[in-house]
């Protein structure tokens, strides 16, 4: 039976949406195949097993590392005899703000956390990234220190975690521009073209329940309005705002078959302050009301 778990049963303060610790599984110890509301990165720090996403196995083994999106299903499978050590770290997007990001000069050096967990299922697991040698070394390093600083909590300890998490992030990214690289056959062009809107579809994607608009993207970005819609209705056939609407409204009709929450707070989880225009722009999309939606599924 699939478990949902709330980003409340782990994260205090919503200040620092941030929580991280070291676990052991064996084959009788696996967590229940669950779901959630936050982001979860793993860092398997040795042993092998199967990880069970979405109905499928997927091998994994000493030093990959894989993110979890809000909503997705998965456990692990482990073979008698076999264990596996994990560092778990949730959290949600409001931990690693744009306008951050923006200051520090590095909005385009995320394509870990941008990119590659919304990559086709088989992309992201059967080519999962795997840090090997000193960069895996680097990047252990960084979440026991994450761990130290959440567990001891002293002062600025929050600043060092946000900073050391944005330093993984960027780690994990350069070694996923690596891999992608040595598979890609685009031409130089054309692939940073395809990135370009890769990043920006996975921005959408981790802020559909903020205010997403085009001059923040532009500046974000580093591309003016008329570049970015161009580019954009080229590669996904839809403009930036349609593409937002869409993910909110697939998040939306997620929230309704699987929870009981008025019409008017689902609205206000996927970003629309207004429930009567939430309500009329899903009638248009889906070709029923929420309540319809909700009592067909």
């Amino acid at each position: 039976m699939e478990r949902q778990l709330h980003s409340s049963q782990f994260i205090k303060e919503q200040s620092f949406p941030f929580w991280i610790k070291r676990f052991y599984h064996d084959h009788e110890h696996v967590p229940l195949l669950h779901g959630h509301d936050f982001v979860e990165l793993v860092y398997v720090i040795r042993g092998e097993g199967q990880h069970v996403f979405e109905g499928h196995y997927y091998e994994i083994r000493t030093g990959d590392v894989f993110i979890i999106n809000p909503g997705e299903v998965h456990t692990y499978s482990i073979q008698p005899g076999k264990e596996l050590e994990i560092i778990n770290c949730l959290f949600l997007s409001d931990l690693i703000q744009g306008n951050w990001l923006l200051d520090l000069g590095i909005s385009q050096s995320m394509d870990y956390f941008y990119v590659h967990p919304f990559m086709d299922k088989r992309e992201r697991f059967h080519r999962c990234l795997n840090m090997s040698g000193p960069d895996g070394a680097r990047a252990l390093s960084l979440l026991e220190t994450m761990i130290g600083e959440f567990d001891n909590r002293q002062s600025g300890s929050e600043t060092l975690i946000r900073l050391q998490m944005v330093e993984l992030l960027i780690m994990l990214s350069r070694s996923y521009q690596q891999a992608q690289g040595q598979c890609g056959k685009e031409p130089v062009r054309n692939q940073s073209k395809h990135m370009l809107i890769r990043r920006i579809y996975g921005y959408l994607e981790r802020n559909y329940d903020k205010k997403v608009s085009i001059p923040v993207l532009c500046e974000l970005f580093t591309i003016s309005s008329r570049q970015l819609n161009r580019i954009f209705k080229q590669s996904m056939g839809m403009t930036v705002v349609d593409m937002l609407h869409q993910i909110r409204i697939e998040r939306a009709k997620h929230l309704l078959k699987e929870t009981d929450e008025k019409v008017i707070t689902v609205a206000g989880r996927v970003g629309y302050e207004d429930p009567a225009f939430f309500s009329r722009l899903f009638h248009r999309r889906v070709g029923c009301s929420p309540g319809k939606y909700r009592e067909s599924s």
